[in-house]
């Protein structure tokens, strides 16, 4: 859907240096039958700050909700983490995906695209975890 830019490729080349290290976690979701479907990062940004990021689910695992099972456990890990702040950077272009986060939660912030934004030249939406 997006050609990889460099902060991709930094993050998805070095994930022990760029998100364990540094006090973020990466979950993945299982389906029976098919494996690992899905993958979902938590980036700490700074004290209490992480953007969830790298969310994906495979073709063949959607309509099963793995997304949601999986979202819902990134959310879960982020208190855990001491979150206190939870954002998301993203593109117009995942609808589906923007559904879900609206739907668990997340709110479109103008002051997340501002102070984060920047980050990927394809974000065009930047969202907050306000809870349900």
């Amino acid at each position: 859907m997006f050609r990889l830019e460099p902060t991709d490729r930094e993050v998805l080349e070095n994930p022990r240096e760029k998100i364990i290290v540094p006090g973020g976690d990466i979950l993945f979701v299982e389906a029976p039958g098919l494996g690992i479907v899905g993958t979902c990062a938590l980036q700490r940004t700074g004290p209490g700050a992480f953007e969830l990021t790298k969310m994906g689910v495979c073709e063949n695992a959607r309509g099963m909700k793995a997304g949601e099972f999986l979202l819902e456990a990134v959310i879960r890990r982020a208190k855990e983490l001491g979150a206190t702040r939870l954002y998301l950077l993203t593109n117009h272009k995942c609808a589906a995906a923007i559904h879900l986060y609206e739907k668990l939660g997340f709110v479109h912030d103008a002051g997340i695209m501002a102070d984060y934004g920047a980050r990927y030249e394809r974000c065009d939406v930047a969202m907050l975890y306000k809870g349900n």
